[in-house]
């Protein structure tokens, strides 16, 4: 029996506890459970697919993150970047467990705003922020807005002014370094729309632009070097050449660096076979290079803050689906059809993502395969899974795919005017409905009938 989180449950014979959510368990009929609910039930009330995300591993995770960079630096801010998956029910838990909330959107703000979640620990990202956005942002108070663009410094400085006060804001800058990641998920090399480069001498011109705005208060300098980092080395090149960079900046226009925001980007496991570094590593690594960056060039240590993500909601959300139409190319492959794929799921699509396949009705029977598990949308580029090993697939069997707790949710589509999943927060053997399964009604709702 194991204990966590007030639960007991048996984990007996189920071997996916690296990707699977915490508190995953096989009941004594054979179906996969979290958070003590049989996964198939879950689906008989809610509807398939399904999203389901278990309060449990979001509270440890969050636990894990503040005691790792809290133990390895004490004045270490941890903010989940909410691009992840942000929800209101996601956001009251976050809250609790004292972590802040990083935002791209009025979108993500207006969640934050709805749970009355503390501006004073919440921080605005993004490369293109509007007009609204930032006056949205300044009226409620965020903590800090993170520049990104030349024409915000001048618009922001406006905005500050008319409202009446001092913003403060940091300044992301991109340090030219390749965290060896995807092309698609890079963002601290020279080619990227994020961050002002420092290499071609961009970063400088804004922090004297920043520095000599009235109404703007300079805390401190923001990088990201993309995601999934499992390679720390990454953290070790860039944090002293930004380092670097802030002790010339304060050399030449007084930046005093109160805060320093290497971002996040921390990996996951997807699949088995490839699990990224402890949370703690991340945390000594980063915390160390900070360290002797400060020695280095005379710096009072600053607040560090980092803001994971994925690393943060990834593990503890699962999709499940039911198996439709089977199709099998004698000598070449077999296809197995399920009810959702790209459109709530795009990953596997513009990133080449791998994810593991368990069965969820029939989790103690003999794999078999390999098989293609294919999604219903209309292109033959719908692929979920290249080869997965299950249990030899019948119509009606449910499937999941652990580690499906990141961006799956936050970037769903209704291509083929499909409606998206119900998802559910699971914890002490009860299910919550945090959102609705959407309908046709929905669809139609902004149409012009």
């Amino acid at each position: 029996m194991i204990r966590f989180y007030g639960l007991e449950w048996d984990s007996h014979m189920f071997s996916g506890t690296d990707t699977f959510p915490i508190t995953t368990s096989v009941t004594s009929d054979g179906h996969l459970a979290i958070g003590g609910c049989d996964l198939t039930d879950l689906v008989s009330e809610y509807g398939s697919p399904l999203y389901v995300y278990d309060e449990a591993t979001i509270r440890q995770t969050a636990r894990d993150f503040l005691s790792s960079f809290r133990g390895a630096y004490q004045d270490s801010h941890v903010s989940y970047s909410s691009k992840a998956f942000s929800n209101p029910a996601l956001i009251k838990i976050l809250d609790a467990e004292g972590i802040g909330i990083d935002v791209v959107s009025g979108g993500e703000l207006a969640v934050a705003k709805a749970v009355g979640f503390p501006a004073s620990r919440m921080n605005f990202n993004g490369n293109n922020k509007d007009r609204q956005e930032l006056s949205e942002a300044v009226e409620y108070g965020l903590s800090k807005i993170t520049i990104d663009g030349f024409p915000e410094i001048d618009m922001l400085n406006e905005i500050a002014a008319e409202q009446g006060v001092i913003q403060p804001v940091l300044v992301r800058v991109s340090p030219s370094v390749d965290a060896k990641t995807h092309r698609l998920t890079t963002t601290g090399i020279l080619d990227t729309k994020f961050g002002f480069s420092i290499e071609t001498g961009h970063a400088e011109i804004a922090v004297q632009k920043v520095q000599e705005a009235k109404n703007l208060d300079l805390l401190g300098i923001h990088f990201h070097l993309g995601s999934p980092l499992f390679d720390l080395e990454p953290y070790n090149e860039a944090i002293p050449y930004v380092m670097q960079f802030a002790a010339n900046m304060r050399d030449s226009y007084g930046l005093d660096m109160r805060e320093f925001s290497p971002g996040g980007g921390f990996a996951i496991g997807y699949v088995g076979e490839q699990l990224p570094p402890p949370i703690s590593d991340y945390a000594n690594v980063i915390a160390e290079s900070v360290r002797a960056g400060c020695d280095a060039h005379g710096f009072d240590e600053p607040l560090l803050i980092v803001e994971p993500g994925r690393s943060m909601i990834g593990r503890a959300g699962v999709a499940v689906y039911t198996i439709g139409a089977i199709k099998e190319i004698p000598g070449v492959r077999t296809y197995v059809s399920v009810d959702g794929g790209m459109g709530d799921n795009i990953r596997p699509v513009i990133y080449d993502a791998e994810y593991e396949v368990h069965s969820v009705n029939r989790v103690n029977d003999e794999l078999d395969g390999p098989y293609r598990i294919a999604g219903k949308y209309c292109e033959s580029g719908d692929i979920l899974v290249k080869n997965a090993f299950i249990p030899t697939p019948e119509p009606g069997d449910l499937i999941a795919l652990p580690a499906s707790g990141a961006y799956n949710v936050p970037m769903a589509s209704n291509y083929n005017m499909i409606p998206r999943p119900a998802i559910v927060m699971v914890v002490d053997r009860q299910a919550r409905l945090i959102r609705r399964r959407e309908t046709y009604a929905d669809l139609l709702l902004t149409s012009m009938i």
